[in-house]
C-alpha cells in the first residue's frame, strides 16, 4: 500500500529539522499506539537525506552499541571507536553535532527501561550540555504509550520538559479511508467502508494488511481476519501485554466486559465477581489511554451517570470476537469464528456506525461539543439519543438517531426523546432532528 496522509506531521517534522540545522538542536517525540505508522512517518519526512536510525531492540547494551557504531560510521562517514555503553555513543553523537548537521532517530525509545534505565539520565546530561551549541535534529519514538508519557511528561523523570515538540499520531481520518477504498476497491459499498472502519479503526498497518490481502469487502474482511495465519488473532494481546505487564489478567477481564456492553463500574464489578476495579479503570483511562469515560452531554463532571467505552475501534473488535471466543481461537476453529462474526456483524456494525458518524462530526469542525444523551424517564423506558452535537452558532444543536437502514427509524418516538432532551438539558436550543444511515456515510 502506498503512503497516505500525514501531510501536516511531515511538514512539522521538516520544519523542526530546518530549525535544528539553522539554529540549535531540537528534540521531537513521536508517539502513538503500535501499528500507527510512527517509523513510516519519520522515514517519509526524512527521505530526502540520510539519517542515523537506532532501533532499541531487546538485546544487552553492549550488543546494541556495537550495531549503533556501525550505523553512525556509515551515515556520518567518520571513524567511530568501539563503545559498549550508550552514554558514550550519545556523547559521541552530540560532539559530532558541533561540526555536522544530521538527524538522529531512536526508535522504541522506551525499551531502555528494560536494558539500562540510567540511559535517560545520561541523555539528559549530554543533551543539556550540548543542545545549544549543536545542530542535531533528534527524534525519538515509542509505542508503549504509558512509558513514553512517563519518560517525557512525569516531572520525576530526567527527560521531563526536554521535548520541544510531542507529536501523537492518530488513526487515518474518514476521508483518507474513503481515498484508500477508492484507490484499491473503486466499486466499494458503504457497508464495505464501514467494515474497514469497524475492524481497523483506521490504524494504518491493519488497513495495509487488508489492502495487501485484497480484502476490502465485508465478506473478505471478515474472512481475512479469521484466517488461521492472520496476525489479527493475537494482535490485541501483543499490543497490551507490554503496557500492562504480567498483571494483565484483570485489565483484560475489564476490557472484555466493556466490549460486550457491560459498561458501568457497578456492572463491571459485578461481572468480575465483586472485585474492586476502581484503580484499574482509572489507569486504563488516564495512564494507558485505552478506555474513555462517557457522560450524558452537558452533565456535570462529577455526575455518577458514567459509562465506559474502549477508545480504540480495533481493540473493541478484538476483545469482542477474538478474546471473547478464545476457546475457538485456541482450538483453531477459525471457520466457526468466521461464522460467529458474520452472523453478528449487522448488529455489531450498527454501534460502529454510530462511532463513525461521531468521528465525522468531529472532523467537520462545525460543532463545539458533541456526545450522547441518556436518562431513565420516570415510569417509561430509558430516553437515549445516539448523538447530540452543539453547533458553533449559539443555541443551535442537532440530535441524531443512527440506523443501518432508514426503514428502522421511528420519527415519532425519536421526536418524543428530543422533546425530553430539550426540556431537561437544552431548553433554549433549536434542535434539528436527523436520522443517519449507511446511505449518509
Amino acid at each position: 500500500m502506498k503512503f497516505y496522509n500525514r501531510e501536516t506531521e511531515i511538514a512539522k517534522l521538516r520544519e523542526i529539522r530546518d530549525l535544528s540545522y539553522n539554529d540549535h538542536s531540537r528534540l521531537t517525540v513521536v508517539t502513538g499506539r503500535r501499528r500507527i505508522g510512527k517509523t513510516s512517518l519519520i522515514s517519509k519526512a526524512l527521505d530526502d537525506e540520510p539519517f542515523i536510525y537506532l532501533f532499541v531492540g531487546r538485546k544487552n547494551e553492549a550488543s546494541l552499541c556495537a550495531g549503533y557504531c556501525k550505523e553512525i560510521a556509515a551515515k556520518l562517514g567518520v571513524f567511530v571507536p568501539p563503545m559498549t555503553a550508550f552514554q558514550d555513543v550519545f556523547a559521541f553523537l552530540m560532539q559530532q553535532g558541533e561540526t555536522k548537521r544530521f538527524s538522529l532517530v531512536i526508535d522504541e525509545f522506551q525499551e531502555f527501561f528494560n536494558i539500562n534505565p540510567s540511559v535517560y539520565s545520561d541523555i539528559q546530561n549530554h543533551w543539556d550540555q550540548y543542545r545549544l551549541k549543536t545542530r542535531v535534529n533528534f527524534i525519538v519514538s515509542g509505542s508503549v504509550y504509558s512509558l513514553m508519557v512517563k519518560i517525557f511528561q512525569n516531572y520525576h523523570e530526567p527527560l521531563f520538559g526536554r521535548a520541544d515538540v510531542i507529536i501523537k499520531l492518530a488513526p487515518f481520518t474518514l476521508p483518507v479511508l474513503k481515498q484508500i477504498m477508492t484507490g484499491y476497491a473503486p466499486t466499494y459499498t458503504n457497508d464495505d467502508l464501514l467494515a474497514l472502519y469497524t475492524v481497523t479503526g483506521g490504524i494504518p498497518k491493519y488497513v495495509e494488511l487488508l489492502v495487501d490481502a485484497k480484502a476490502l469487502s465485508v465478506k473478505k474482511i471478515i474472512h481475512a481476519v479469521c484466517d488461521p495465519d492472520s496476525p489479527f488473532k493475537d494482535e490485541g494481546k501483543n499490543l497490551l501485554v507490554d503496557e500492562f505487564g504480567k498483571q494483565y489478567g484483570t485489565y483484560f477481564s475489564i476490557l472484555d466486559a466493556i466490549s460486550n456492553g457491560i459498561n458501568t463500574q457497578s456492572e463491571i464489578t459485578s461481572a468480575l465477581g465483586e472485585k474492586s476495579i476502581g484503580g484499574q479503570l482509572k489507569k486504563l483511562e488516564e495512564t494507558y489511554d485505552i478506555i474513555r469515560k462517557m457522560r450524558p452531554i452537558l452533565s456535570k463532571k462529577g455526575t455518577q451517570t458514567v459509562r465506559y467505552a474502549i477508545a480504540d475501534m480495533f481493540l473493541r473488535f478484538w476483545f469482542r470476537y477474538f478474546e471473547g471466543n478464545r476457546t475457538l481461537v485456541e482450538m483453531n476453529q477459525f471457520e466457526v469464528l468466521e461464522k460467529v462474526i458474520a452472523t453478528d456483524y449487522t448488529t455489531y456494525s450498527g454501534k460502529a456506525l454510530e462511532e463513525y458518524f461521531k468521528q465525522q462530526f468531529i472532523e467537520s469542525h462545525e460543532y463545539r461539543d458533541m456526545g450522547s444523551y441518556w436518562e431513565a424517564k420516570k415510569g417509561k423506558e430509558q430516553c437515549e439519543i445516539d448523538i447530540v452535537a452543539l453547533k458553533l452558532e449559539k443555541n443551535k444543536a442537532v440530535a441524531v438517531e443512527v440506523k443501518r437502514q432508514r426503514k428502522e427509524f421511528k420519527p415519532e418516538a425519536f421526536a418524543e426523546k428530543v422533546q425530553h432532551l430539550k426540556e431537561k438539558v437544552l431548553p433554549k436550543y433549536e434542535i434539528e432532528q436527523v436520522c443517519l444511515t449507511l446511505e449518509d456515510m
